[in-house]
């Protein structure tokens, strides 16, 4: 409903070894991410809203550094 996009992504039927599934690494990755705030490791909040709110806040704070380096490129232009 929101612009998400949900893809199921199956194992092979006749798995052998490691199998790396698509995207998968961005996932993990950004979970890696949130890790690091202690705040979002328990579930203290009350509401599901504060917390939603919280995630958008750790993202913000972490995609910020990317956006100055962005901005800072698109005005030596």
């Amino acid at each position: 409903d929101n612009g998400i996009d949900l893809q199921i992504v199956k194992l092979p039927e006749a798995k052998k070894g490691f199998v790396l599934l698509p995207r998968r690494w961005v996932v993990e990755r950004s979970f890696g991410w949130l890790a690091r705030f202690r705040r979002l490791s328990r579930d203290y909040e009350r509401l599901p809203e504060v917390l939603g709110g919280l995630h958008f806040l750790v993202f913000a704070v972490l995609m910020l550094p990317a956006a100055v380096r962005v901005l800072a490129g698109a005005g030596s232009s």
